[in-house]
């Protein structure tokens, strides 16, 4: 009797491998956004921003972070989502009340678009005309661009988005650079391009707010203050030195002879000054924008208690290339994203000249020393400096990486090299010309291109190679479900996961993405009286011993038929 239930058992097992062989189960479904051609959905919420950064770090697909202000956090705390540009913008477009406090966190290091903030109190500064001083202020920067690096564009390649009240004045620009883009929004722009550009006025800031502090001393002890000239003032419908803060650059000199740089003088600058709700001198420009992981307001979005969002400025004249699959609005949101950068070859990466004392040098050793190489800082991804290193000192040749360019929107590594010039196209040194090592974090791979004219025209890359283990970012950087605290539901609220109160008990706790799914879904007691209802589905369909039915496809594996009986069966069988 037993030996007979054995060889039953073991037919059926047969039996049913059988029909998995014919029908085997679907790959793993990746749900995907509304058109085949955008990329499978990934969306995390995490409570804070070094757990996003991780999480996006360890992911093959091309997302990043993005900061929310939403209703679960306490005031001015932020929550931090990792995602795709497409899906962030699905969802966005959709979910208005739940998104529409969200911020582009710029990553430290990562190649970027030239940007500004430009703001003033209204109240505090009457008849200034915001629109003049913002177009003033492009053709500026626009000049000082062609200045330093020979580039040339017009107030064309600047999105202006608006956020203006009737307190505040508010806008963002964003330098839409042909093939070009700066190294990174602390390096260069703050540290170097900005304040180069704005160096005339921040000297005479600094002297204005130098010579304040020293009259208000003296008559606080009694002392005439200085015969100097008082502070210039903006009264009413009044500006001083009326025809330079109409037009800071001097008259052509011929007639067709476009405007030349404005004077180095801060006179030149002057319509750059306002007054802040103190009444004190500041500047047009804010320059506390770049710095390390910056949270930059989007387009569409507003402040948390506010209901103004950024919108395109009513002279805007930035009009993106029409594109397959997208949108108008959406090409406009791709484009203000300042760390939306691509690699090519004919990218120009935008670097500023630093004083002698300060300029750093190649990476010439794998040895760290206090955070940086050789006099140089690291890249973010210190093992992968060191492999590349490892990768060009062999053979009796110490090649040095002379510079390293970071695209966060394709996580590519790009490594200009120096001393070592084997390239792989023609099995040899290069007397003169120079290597790229390129590394490919999603991909896990890396492979080789050259700044040789004949290898460049042959649009040469050598074939990919795998990174080493311990390179990768899968494994140096492991996802961990407890990291998880807010989930999205089907209406698109963003609320503290199921066990949120677990986790401020004692520890953090799992979120999952917004399908529609419960947070920290765990089996209940009806489960296992649904695993025997399918089971008994299968075993009528598919009896042990009978022949598969001739024909069948696995889209009709299982009746609808069955299906229903057998769940108003269940059903029955639950009351």
């Amino acid at each position: 009797m037993i030996r007979q239930e054995w060889g039953e058992r073991v037919r059926r097992v047969a039996c049913r491998a059988e029909w998995y062989q014919h029908w085997p189960l679907s790959s793993p479904y990746k749900p995907r956004l509304s058109r085949p051609w955008q990329p499978s959905t990934l969306w995390r919420v995490f409570p804070r921003q070094g757990l996003a950064f991780a999480f996006a770090k360890s992911r093959a697909e091309g997302v990043h972070v993005f900061a929310l202000e939403n209703g679960p956090t306490e005031a001015g705390q932020r929550i931090y989502l990792v995602t795709t540009y497409a899906e962030l913008w699905h969802y966005y477009r959709t979910y208005r009340r739940s998104l529409m406090h969200c911020y582009e966190v710029i990553p430290e290091g990562a190649v970027c678009k030239l940007y500004f903030d430009l703001e003033f109190h209204r109240p505090s500064n009457e008849g200034r005309d915001g629109k003049r001083m913002v177009a003033f202020f492009i053709q500026y920067v626009c000049l000082k661009l062609e200045e330093e690096y020979g580039i040339k564009i017009s107030k064309d390649d600047v999105l202006n988005l608006d956020s203006s009240t009737e307190e505040k004045f508010s806008r963002h620009l964003i330098f839409l650079v042909p093939n070009a883009a700066f190294k990174d929004n602390i390096h260069v722009v703050e540290g170097h391009f900005v304040h180069k550009v704005l160096k005339p006025a921040l000297e005479e800031l600094r002297r204005r707010r130098h010579r304040l502090v020293t009259e208000t001393h003296l008559e606080s002890n009694g002392q005439p203050a200085s015969s100097q000239s008082p502070l210039p003032s903006f009264g009413p419908g009044q500006e001083p030195e009326a025809e330079r803060l109409r037009n800071p650059y001097p008259k052509r000199q011929r007639t067709g002879e476009g405007p030349t740089s404005p004077s180095p003088q801060a006179g030149g600058l002057l319509f750059l000054f306002v007054k802040d709700r103190d009444g004190q001198d500041q500047l047009f420009v804010d320059v506390g924008v770049y710095t390390k992981n910056r949270n930059f307001r989007l387009y569409k979005s507003s402040k948390a208690g506010k209901n103004v969002a950024f919108s395109v400025a009513e002279d805007n004249t930035f009009v993106p290339r029409p594109q397959k699959h997208l949108s108008h609005e959406e090409q406009i949101f791709l484009a203000s994203l300042v760390s939306n950068t691509r690699f090519s070859d004919g990218l120009i990466i935008l670097t500023c000249d630093v004083p002698e004392a300060t300029k750093t040098k190649c990476i010439q050793t794998a040895v760290p020393k206090s955070g940086s190489v050789g006099g140089c800082q690291y890249s973010p991804y210190i093992e992968v400096d060191n492999f590349v290193l490892s990768l060009v000192n062999k053979d009796g040749i110490e090649g040095t990486i002379r510079q390293w360019n970071y695209f966060s929107s394709e996580e590519l590594l790009v490594y200009d090299i120096s001393k070592y010039r084997w390239c792989q196209n023609v099995g040899r040194f290069h007397k003169s010309n120079n290597i790229m090592i390129l590394v490919d974090l999603k991909e896990e791979v890396w492979y080789q291109k050259c700044h040789d004219p004949v290898c460049r025209s042959e649009n040469y890359r050598s074939p990919s190679l795998p990174l080493p283990r311990e390179v990768c970012l899968s494994y140096l950087v492991k996802e961990d479900e407890n990291d998880f605290a807010f989930t999205m539901d089907e209406a698109g609220n963003i609320v503290p996961s199921q066990g949120r109160h677990a986790a401020e008990a004692g520890g953090p706790c799992a979120s999952v993405e917004p399908t529609g799914r419960a947070a920290g879904w765990e089996p209940g007691p009806n489960d296992q009286a649904c695993l025997q209802a399918l089971e008994e589905v299968e075993r009528r369909a598919f009896l042990p011993g009978e022949p598969l039915r001739p024909g069948a496809t696995q889209a009709d594996e299982i009746p609808d038929k069955l299906l229903l009986d057998t769940l108003i069966e269940y059903e029955s069988q639950a009351r």
